[in-house]
């Protein structure tokens, strides 16, 4: 069992999971569009779902993000509840990942020493996605 975090869009999926595989120094992922998926005939897809993405899956530091975009009028809201927490061992690959993802983005702490871990630090990206980065190791 695994939990995922799964970030929605309102149409600019494509442009924030090339961005995110830029930042992360990976591939950019294979994604699917609700224009992809078997149409029903009772129910005609709008033209402005077809090229919107339905569902792609990002791998990143051994484990992955999920993303999609919001149905042509389905609800779309920002939020500030849900935070993606960066946890690893390699300092200089988050230093490299911080440094892309605040790019046109809001830098809330620097990456920096606390009292809990030698790096800490978060910002919210050019999409309002909250991102906070934790080196793993603990201090002594």
């Amino acid at each position: 069992m695994s939990i995922v975090a799964y970030l929605v869009f309102n149409g600019n999926c494509r442009e924030a999971v090339e961005h995110y595989a830029d930042a992360f120094g990976v591939e950019v992922p294979q994604m699917a569009t609700f224009g992809d998926s078997p149409q029903n005939p009772d129910y005609a897809l709008p033209e402005e779902a077809k090229g919107l993405i339905m569902n792609t899956r990002l791998n990143a530091f051994d484990d992955y993000i999920m993303f999609s975009d919001t149905f042509p009028g389905s609800p779309y809201t920002v939020g500030n509840h849900v935070s993606i927490a960066i946890v690893t061992e390699d300092q200089e690959k988050m230093q490299s990942v911080f440094d892309k993802l605040k790019v046109d983005g809001n830098v809330e702490l620097e990456l920096q020493e606390t009292f809990w871990t030698k790096c800490y630090g978060s910002l919210v990206d050019k999409f309002g996605v909250h991102w906070q980065f934790n080196l793993g190791e603990q201090k002594e």
